[in-house]
């Protein structure tokens, strides 16, 4: 059975081929990313107040190296003969290092929609997941060249509205805790599912947009952006059971790995590898990766920890 919100998704897509009318206004869609954004973060911070901050430390910079790892792996690929120029190489593998926001919002319903427990800190691992992939993007496309941009990006990708909401509201549920966050409850928590579904009915629409650009690289973005989510999500959930999470945990962490990013990582770019296509990156990212995510990759991602985690005798 599908979840209501990821029909929101389909239904917009589906106006979005369409040629319908249907648009959400740029103040509503912005509001929606502003209070789920913050919604995520400061539930993270509430639970990032329960534990002890040092413990966290060796998945943090577990976390980290994933981020840098998983650009290198799809480069070559994209690289390879007959493939792209090596900035839109660059900059896709670095799309998909980097994380989906709007992706973590789903999983996050989607496990609380089947009562699946998993480490509320999360919302630290996008944190963290963020910025990686964007120098090291920058850095497979520019080489040895120069530093030209890298300030500017630094700043874009460190003072962006997706980390300093996300950084902002996990702040601030870690300084006032679960009572004192309780009067923002009717704001924040209680619609979330409501206000993910308007997210999402945007976020098809954008979709739809994107399709168009998945003509001139045809089969090979279509199998690149199904293929990898896969198999960076089951590095996600291998490296979840070594941390020690749970298998909720492991979820969040495989859907994470296998996002990509649509944010962050386009603003980047835009300033530090201008050369590079964007409409290519957002064609495999929202064009292919988003929606196989939401429709199909986290029940898949949710099977094989739960395969994972039984096999190897984890909880």
């Amino acid at each position: 059975m599908l979840d209501p919100v990821v029909l929101f998704f389909l239904l917009g897509v589906t106006a979005g081929v369409l040629k319908s009318e249907l648009r959400l206004p740029v103040q509503v869609y912005e509001l929606l990313s502003i209070l789920l954004l913050l919604a995520i973060g400061m539930k993270g911070g509430i639970e990032l107040a329960r534990q002890p901050f040092f413990e966290l430390v060796p998945q943090m910079l577990a976390v980290i190296a994933l981020g840098f790892v998983l650009p290198f792996l799809v480069y070559p690929i994209l690289m390879g003969p007959g493939r792209m120029p090596r900035a839109d190489a660059a900059s896709i593998a670095a799309h998909y290092g980097s994380v989906s926001v709007g992706t973590f919002a789903v999983v996050v319903a989607y496990l609380a929609a089947r009562d699946i427990a998993y480490e509320a800190y999360m919302p630290l691992f996008v944190v963290l997941l963020e910025v990686p992939a964007i120098l090291v993007g920058i850095a497979m496309a520019k080489g040895l060249r120069g530093t030209t941009g890298w300030k500017a990006s630094t700043h874009e990708v460190l003072l962006g509205k997706s980390i300093v909401l996300l950084v902002g509201g996990l702040l601030i549920g870690w300084l006032v805790g679960e009572e004192g966050i309780k009067p923002l409850e009717p704001l924040f928590f209680h619609p979330f599912q409501g206000l993910l579904a308007l997210f999402l009915l945007e976020m098809g629409l954008v979709t739809a947009s994107h399709l168009g650009s998945l003509r001139r690289y045809g089969l090979f973005l279509l199998a690149f952006g199904v293929v990898t989510p896969i198999v960076f999500a089951t590095i996600g959930v291998v490296l979840g059971w070594l941390l020690g999470l749970s298998m909720g945990g492991a979820v969040v962490l495989a859907t994470l790995a296998a996002s990509a990013s649509y944010i962050a990582v386009p603003a980047a770019m835009r300033i530090s590898v201008p050369e590079a296509n964007p409409a290519l990156s957002l064609a495999a990212s929202l064009g292919v990766t988003f929606p196989f995510n939401v429709i199909l990759g986290i029940p898949l991602y949710h099977a094989l920890s739960e395969q994972f985690y039984r096999y190897t005798g984890a909880s």
